[in-house]
């Protein structure tokens, strides 16, 4: 079983940025994919981004150009730099991950993942 762990979540002021990680336990197949998705008070829980063992990443519209997803595979952990966050940026946010097999270039939704983090809060406000 996958094991994953988030951190890095808090409150800041909008405009500025934060970073969250999902350390992650060894996958047991070589190809596989880490997501980021949040979920606003009162919504559904959306993609965010998601990258593959083979560094693809895929990102939502309203992340494309402030949030960037990448992987240290040393640790093993993948990280969202969240920059110009904004209040609409404000929920809880997970990382996931499916039973076996890359993203493909494709923003997946929750359906497909099988792992799931616990969560770590980001609130954006003034």
């Amino acid at each position: 079983e996958v094991r994953l762990v988030e951190s890095g979540g808090g409150w800041v002021r909008p405009g500025e940025s934060l970073r969250l990680s999902c350390e992650f336990s060894k996958f047991s197949a070589d190809k596989y994919c880490v997501a980021w998705f949040r979920q606003a008070p009162g919504k559904g829980r959306e993609a965010v981004a998601n990258i593959d063992d083979d560094g693809q990443t895929t990102y939502a519209h309203s992340a494309q150009g402030r949030f960037t997803i990448s992987e240290v595979n040393a640790k093993p952990t993948v990280y969202l730099q969240m920059n110009y966050l904004r209040p609409d940026d404000t929920g809880r946010y997970y990382c996931a991950a499916p039973l076996w097999g890359r993203c493909g270039g494709r923003l997946r939704g929750e359906h497909f993942f099988q792992y799931w983090a616990h969560g770590t809060q980001v609130t954006v406000s003034p």
